[in-house]
């Protein structure tokens, strides 16, 4: 198998359920590769995904959270790290010609701010390219899925509110929410699509149990996955592969977007 297959990528760092959907959003980066630079990556975490999906070091990564900022700079994907959060963007209007934000503003409760201060530092014509939870995701989770099928309805939507708590979700938005707020930022909206089917968000909602092992172990150990062997995680890439695979679908529990500043 091929050094740059980001499903293997993914599963030898991560936890099975995370593994699938970082890998699947990593493919849609590269389909709009080159990025055009300089290029910012608001709430980049602690750097595996840039490290992954794009081929070599943006210009710049923000994120509040100094330990994640520390695991980040080991990594060597950015040029620049800053602590910031991103309501108070640390850098000139106009800066970038691409920003980019993988799975980071459902995490943010006053999110406006944000998108706002994303419109300030791109460039006219720059890029804003982002993926979050959609309008979907709670109703195409596993339980939720099987709770109403057994009538259950209370039950069902009981469980969607834990998961959103405990993902610490406070945005689960369609695409016209989102159109709307990247218009108030100065923002068109140049493509917006569905991925991660039921049958793939399935796999997301059993592994947030299936994947205790990889906590514990990222807990005493520091690593997610202690033997990050093929021998060792076959059965789980042939189980994970053709949702990683499968084309876009009509509904799906997340979205992708491009916008431009105008």
């Amino acid at each position: 198998m091929a050094e740059d297959d980001l499903l293997w990528q993914h599963l030898r760092d991560l936890p099975a359920f995370r593994a699938l959907l970082r890998a699947v959003e990593a493919r849609f980066y590269r389909d709009l590769l080159p990025l055009e630079e300089p290029v910012l990556d608001v709430g980049c975490g602690d750097g595996h995904f840039a490290s992954l999906a794009l081929p070599i070091p943006l210009a710049a990564g923000i994120d509040p959270a100094a330990d994640m900022l520390a695991e980040a700079r080991s990594r060597g994907a950015y040029r620049l790290l800053a602590r910031s959060y991103g309501d108070a963007l640390p850098f000139a209007s106009g800066r970038f010609a691409t920003v980019i934000s993988n799975s980071v503003l459902e995490h943010i409760p006053a999110v406006e701010p944000v998108v706002a201060e994303i419109g300030r530092v791109l460039r006219p014509g720059g890029r804003f390219i982002f993926c979050v939870p959609g309008d979907r995701f709670a109703e195409l989770l596993f339980f939720s899925t099987m709770l109403r099928r057994l009538g259950a309805e209370g039950a069902a939507r009981a469980y969607e509110r834990y998961f959103n708590r405990i993902s610490r979700h406070h945005h689960c938005d369609g695409v016209e929410i989102w159109g709307e707020r990247l218009h108030q930022a100065g923002l068109e909206m140049l493509d917006s699509f569905a991925y991660f089917s039921r049958r793939a968000h399935h796999a997301l909602d059993l592994g947030h149990y299936l994947g205790l092992p990889s906590l514990v172990a990222r807990k005493l150990f520091g690593r997610w996955i202690l033997v990050p062997a093929r021998w060792n995680l076959a059965l789980t890439e042939r189980a994970l592969r053709s949702r990683f695979e499968e084309p876009r679908p009509a509904a799906g529990a997340y979205l992708f977007f491009v916008a431009r500043k105008n």
